[in-house]
């Protein structure tokens, strides 16, 4: 029988075995001295690393067009290690509002740790030169962002980036690397929240990191050093869903281009936000660096109010009203109440927000179902 943890049987199974170990029997001395100066393949403990999600990782990786990838417990875990590998004190570090909002509660840990961070409006993403500084070290973007849609160019940023030697991460999980690989477009590094469309079943936390061999190693030793390796059975159930994840991502992008279509000519809906429609500002900076469509998010605003949103997703009875996204069924929520509650009130309307906006995830229903939905809430507005 082989010894091998992800092929116990002599041969490999069709799903990868759960390894739940803590810990790991050392064969010998030499063995043990083998494995953690890396000359073999081996493991000792699970914050180390583990081999169902050391298995997914491979899977991940080139997924991205990555060299190798780091998987964590959740997307702001990854988004936390990698400015804990990369910045230092004194460091200054370009967020754009337009990303996912816990990432402003991580900025207020840099800022006491000395860290300089200037936030820009993804819409100002063209005009970046005028915010770099000789000691800038990263600029972190979202595109499509979170919760608006906005496009940034990954190309021009990392053309601007790279004037000061700045490290240019993309975080893709609204696009996903069905429609968007940013590595080939110049990011330096891509991070994801796995919870969402590459485990697409609500039934997960993951976060993921992708880049070079170089900086697996380091993100491995930050990871290693803090405890953020994720737990094997998690890693079991993302391995699951990138099954079929290009089946979904298809799917969810389709729904969405209809649904946007749909309420761009509804008059109850002022404003729409999603790249895959002609009139979208960002349309055509999308069209240039996405593929296969245009992801599985939207925005819009509904009626005059907030209270005109609260009614039109009370009447809805398909699409869950619910945070997250990516998932088989379509979700929607207000963020202004709900994913934007870690910004303080005045900055969650700052860069376009309203409180009558919503977001919608789609899911993979069928099309007609989904649009009859809507119509039907609508009216009730």
């Amino acid at each position: 029988m082989s010894t091998d943890p992800l092929t116990p049987y002599g041969n490999r199974p069709m799903v990868t075995p759960i390894v739940n170990a803590v810990n790991y029997e050392y064969g010998s001395f030499d063995v043990l001295r083998q494995i953690t100066d890396g000359q073999i393949d081996g493991y000792t403990y699970h914050r180390d690393d583990n081999p169902t999600v050391r298995e997914v990782e491979r899977q991940l990786a080139p997924m991205e067009g990555a060299e190798d990838a780091v998987v964590c417990t959740t997307g702001m875990a990854a988004c936390t290690m990698v400015f804990l590998t990369y910045l230092s004190a004194g460091d200054h570090l370009i967020l754009f509002h337009d990303i996912y909002g816990a990432n402003y509660k991580v900025s207020l840990i840099l800022e006491r740790m000395g860290v300089q961070i200037a936030w820009l409006d993804a819409d100002e993403s063209g005009g970046i030169a005028a915010h770099l500084r000789p000691n800038t070290k990263m600029i972190f973007c979202e595109t499509p962002s979170n919760p608006l849609c906005k496009v940034v160019d990954v190309a021009a940023l990392r053309a601007a980036a790279n004037t000061v030697s700045a490290m240019l991460v993309v975080d893709n999980t609204f696009a996903t690397p069905y429609h968007q690989r940013p590595l080939t477009l110049g990011a330096h590094l891509v991070v994801h929240s796995a919870t969402k469309a590459l485990g697409g079943h609500n039934d997960l936390m993951a976060g993921v990191i992708a880049g070079s061999k170089e900086d697996y190693n380091k993100l491995w030793f930050t990871r290693q050093a803090i405890g953020t390796t994720l737990d094997a059975y998690s890693a079991s159930l993302l391995e699951r869903g990138l099954k079929t994840f290009d089946l979904r991502a298809e799917k969810m992008s389709a729904n969405a281009q209809a649904m946007a279509e749909f309420l761009a000519r509804h008059p109850k809906i002022p404003r729409i936000c999603y790249p895959g429609l002609d009139s979208d500002p960002g349309h055509k900076i999308a069209r240039k660096q996405m593929t296969g469509g245009f992801g599985g998010v939207l925005a819009f605003d509904v009626g005059q109010d907030q209270e005109h949103a609260k009614t039109f997703i009370n009447g809805l009875n398909r699409i869950i009203h619910a945070v997250s996204l990516g998932a088989t069924e379509s979700l929607i929520c207000i963020p202004f109440l709900t994913t934007m509650l870690y910004l303080p009130p005045e900055r969650r309307t700052s860069f376009g927000v309203k409180t009558n906006t919503v977001r919608l995830s789609a899911g993979i229903d069928k099309t007609e179902l989904l649009i009859e939905d809507l119509e039907q809430a609508l009216k009730k507005v």
